[in-house]
């Protein structure tokens, strides 16, 4: 009896679930940024290049961009405030584009875009429930080259890097908030060691001095603690 040949929807389903499971372990942020795109680049049909644009502040920042050509597409998005990107981001909404050449929304973009030898595109936003994080975007070299499998196939790989985003971010945070607790509690000893006060009056010199300087309360604390270190190493 001849073995069964496993079916092209079981590969997929197989690597789509080891993706998951890679990227629930990632916990840096780079590497996370980099499973995705290549992931994306193999396993959706059209892709040839991919890349991640990630809100910072106000700014959309290109991160693990599979080629230059994904960098310089992003950077021009948001220099041009227009594009596949932005509108997926804006508009929280799947975007297509089947021919550059002959889309009209975004005519500075798109002849950019064509003269780097992208034909086709597609967005993905990525999120969480608390809002935006950013977009999933695959650039591929022929018109029409995404199909109704691409986007279902990608709408998947977005979900995961969503969720995978989202909880480094949270771990991001947590971590951050730990370490500017115990810089803060740091300083506190300094102050209560140099100015013989208990813990409230040297936190109250701490909060004092943020007003009067208009300094976050971290800066001042790390500013002692770095001042504190620096000193010592003279001593020695």
């Amino acid at each position: 009896m001849a073995t069964q040949q496993p079916s092209a929807e079981g590969d997929l389903a197989r690597v789509l679930g080891d993706l998951a499971i890679e990227l629930e372990s990632q916990s840096d942020p780079e590497g996370l940024l980099g499973e995705v795109v290549l992931s994306a680049v193999h396993v959706v049909p059209g892709a040839r290049w991919a890349g991640i644009s990630l809100i910072e502040g106000r700014r959309v920042e290109s991160r693990a961009p599979t080629d230059r050509i994904v960098a310089e597409l992003d950077d021009l998005q948001s220099t041009f405030d227009q594009g596949p990107c932005l509108s997926a981001l804006r508009e929280h909404h799947t975007v297509k584009i089947d021919d550059v050449t002959a889309d009209e929304r975004w005519p500075r973009f798109a002849k950019a875009a064509a003269e780097r030898g992208v034909r086709s595109i597609l967005a993905f936003r990525l999120f969480v429930r608390g809002g935006s994080l950013g977009a999933l975007n695959l650039y591929g070299d022929e018109t029409n080259g995404f199909d109704d499998d691409s986007i279902a196939i990608g709408e998947v790989l977005a979900q995961h890097a969503s969720v995978a985003l989202a909880a480094v971010a949270a771990e991001s945070q947590f971590q951050r908030a730990i370490d500017s607790r115990d810089l803060i509690g740091q300083a506190k000893g300094l102050l209560m060691q140099r100015n013989n006060v208990d813990g409230m009056h040297a936190f109250r010199m701490l909060t004092r001095a943020s007003q009067d300087t208009n300094t976050k309360v971290i800066d001042i604390a790390r500013w002692l603690v770095e001042t504190h270190e620096s000193e010592l190493k003279r001593s020695e």
